[in-house]
């Protein structure tokens, strides 16, 4: 599957989510939407990730938008996650994937000898209408959110 395009309408979802909801994309129009796709709950890059979003939830807010991270790990994983680290965002859980490949971000990884796909840690702003406007991949935490928040800002 191709990568969406920057400019284009972002692909659409329905995911089950913590707070024993499901958050669909259409529910969302009219505000910014971040969308932070990462590989497992509890694992450190992904916390410290997490938790400096959770840490700038105000000033996106502000801005007029929306935090949600992604991963295909359970909706049962993820409330505890959320619950430890006190996430005021929800987490969709993907556990087949399908919203992994509409974004591309399912990779071909190696770790200690054996490849595996997992998630490539990317980030996502779509606008308000729904419109892809703004992409990360292959992220670095360190300084990740405040770049995202600047973008957030300046749209």
């Amino acid at each position: 599957m191709s990568a969406p395009q920057l400019d284009k309408q972002a692909p659409a979802f329905d995911l089950p989510a913590t707070s024993d909801q499901n958050i669909a994309s259409n529910s969302l129009k009219g505000v910014k939407v971040v969308l932070f796709f990462y590989p497992r709950d509890a694992t450190p890059g992904c916390t410290t990730e997490s938790q400096n979003f959770r840490d700038s939830i105000e000033h996106f807010t502000k801005a007029g938008a929306v935090v949600l991270g992604i991963s295909q790990d359970s909706v049962e994983s993820h409330e505890k996650f959320k619950a430890k680290q006190a996430m005021p965002f929800e987490l969709l859980s993907d556990e087949s994937g399908d919203l992994c490949r509409a974004y591309d971000v399912i990779k071909l990884k190696k770790m200690y000898g054996k490849e595996f796909e997992g998630i490539e840690r990317s980030t996502f702003i779509i606008d308000e209408s729904g419109v892809l406007r703004a992409e990360w991949r292959k992220v670095k935490v360190p300084g990740h959110v405040d770049e995202v928040l600047a973008a957030v800002q300046a749209l």
